[in-house]
């Protein structure tokens, strides 16, 4: 799918332009083939050393964490990488959570399904690292919850041992943590005591480990 698509294509194959580009952020463009959309993820117009370090890499990390991930429902597919600099994915049919919640409540079973795929990917070895911006997670017009934009997630693979094995559970609370910060918004009663105080807990380990947590990924949200 896509197989045809180059970098030269896209602005006459584009039938809209999602986000442009900036200095540091790809632009998305909207493209299609026979009948099947995707959005494009593009680095190529990003600056000439931006584009080759930066840009490269993140599109290294989201690949490789698209195809980890591959055929787990709610996380789009990834068709194919075009010449190292952009990902072609495919366009979910929806809208972010970003503001939602002034329009419409969400109900208790789309937390629970939302809940459930995260912790499928979790078991597949990648934590999302960044649920807490509403427009990464999306509500489907079928209603279903899906989840975009993995360039800043980690997997288990890169923290292997301790004490690097306690920072990655913490990337994984936190994705649980982000999932019951919206729900409160949502439907604060079918948040449980437990989910409530997991959310809030402040040990003084948790602070140590949560400081850690914090430039690692404010180091990977940086380049994202």
């Amino acid at each position: 799918m896509f197989d045809s698509l180059t970098l030269r294509d896209l602005p006459d194959r584009s039938r809209k332009v999602i986000r442009a580009q900036t200095s540091t952020r790809p632009v998305l463009w909207v493209v299609e083939e026979d009948g099947t959309e995707a959005v494009v993820k593009d680095f190529s117009r990003n600056g000439f050393f931006y584009r080759h370090t930066v840009g490269r890499f993140l599109v290294w990390r989201e690949e490789k964490a698209y195809r980890r991930l591959r055929g787990l429902r709610g996380v789009p597919t990834l068709y194919r990488v075009i010449r190292g600099q952009a990902l072609v994915i495919a366009r979910i049919r929806g809208r972010s959570l970003e503001g939602i919640e002034g329009e419409k409540k969400l109900p208790k079973a789309f937390f629970e399904e939302l809940e459930g795929l995260v912790a499928r990917a979790h078991e597949g070895g990648i934590a999302h690292c960044d649920l807490k911006r509403a427009p990464n997670i999306l509500l489907g017009d079928d209603g279903r919850p899906y989840v975009v934009d993995w360039s800043a997630s980690v997997s288990a693979s890169e923290f292997p041992f301790f004490p690097l094995d306690r920072i990655y559970s913490r990337f994984l609370l936190d994705d649980y943590n982000a999932i019951t910060k919206i729900q409160l918004r949502h439907c604060p009663d079918d948040v449980s005591d437990e989910r409530k105080w997991r959310y809030h807990r402040r040990s003084a380990t948790e602070r140590l480990v949560r400081s850690v947590r914090d430039r690692l990924r404010d180091l990977l949200k940086r380049v994202a």
